[in-house]
């Protein structure tokens, strides 16, 4: 039997592009903006106050480098080996556990807090990638894995949606017809659990997807 399961590495692959590009856009760049600064502390902005587009638009970060520059640099660097790593690395043997760690290095070089809640489920389910589904065999009936197929590309597109508006409110605070920050700020963080929501439909419908694929070959044998 084929496992594969090129669904799940899809939108793992997909989700971990997301991650990496937060991680340069929202943090590396604005913190290499800052310059050749000592941090403050293991806390940081990543976003100073002399590039900042809104009064929430801090980004806050941890860093275990004590330097502005350096810590973009690194969390620069470190962002673009998870997208590489997410698109090449991810359907090997090792593919989880490589990426959890690129993430785990992001999180203490600056490359942002709040990906946490998207990364660790991601990171969970990209351990199913070439491994047996027999355990989502038992609880998914076929009605329901029927239906999760036809979901699964609707679901994938409304998490990249869904993160790409979080990347923006984190930056500049736009929202239609709201000017109002604090409400922008719980609209930010609404958006950030309709990512997490979405997201795990997504990788659900996709371990589906791949169960009904493997159903086929099964048959065809």
């Amino acid at each position: 039997m084929d496992q594969n399961n090129r669904h799940i590495r899809i939108t793992v692959s997909i989700v971990g592009i997301l991650l990496g590009a937060a991680g340069i856009l929202n943090h590396g760049i604005f913190e290499i903006l800052q310059g050749n600064v000592r941090t403050s502390g293991f806390f940081i902005e990543a976003i100073g106050e002399s590039h900042r587009f809104w009064i929430h638009g801090t980004e806050g970060a941890i860093t275990l480098v004590p330097n502005y520059l350096l810590t973009g640099v690194l969390a620069s660097l470190v962002s673009l080996a998870v997208i590489v790593w997410s698109i090449r690395g991810m359907h090997q043997a090792n593919g989880a556990a490589v990426f959890v760690l690129l993430m785990i290095v992001l999180t203490l070089v600056g490359g942002g807090i709040g990906h946490i809640v998207l990364f660790i489920p991601t990171w969970l389910y990209a351990r199913t990638i070439g491994k047996s589904l027999t355990w989502w065999r038992s609880v998914l009936p076929t009605n329901a894995r029927t239906f999760l197929v036809i979901l699964w590309k609707p679901a994938l597109a409304l998490t990249v949606f869904s993160w790409m508006v979080v990347m923006e409110l984190g930056i500049f605070g736009w929202f239609p017809r709201q000017s109002n920050p604090d409400v922008v700020l719980n609209i930010t963080f609404g958006f950030v659990l309709l990512t997490l929501l979405i997201s795990n439909i997504a990788f659900i419908s996709a371990i589906a997807y791949d169960i009904e694929e493997d159903s086929v070959h099964e048959g065809g044998i």
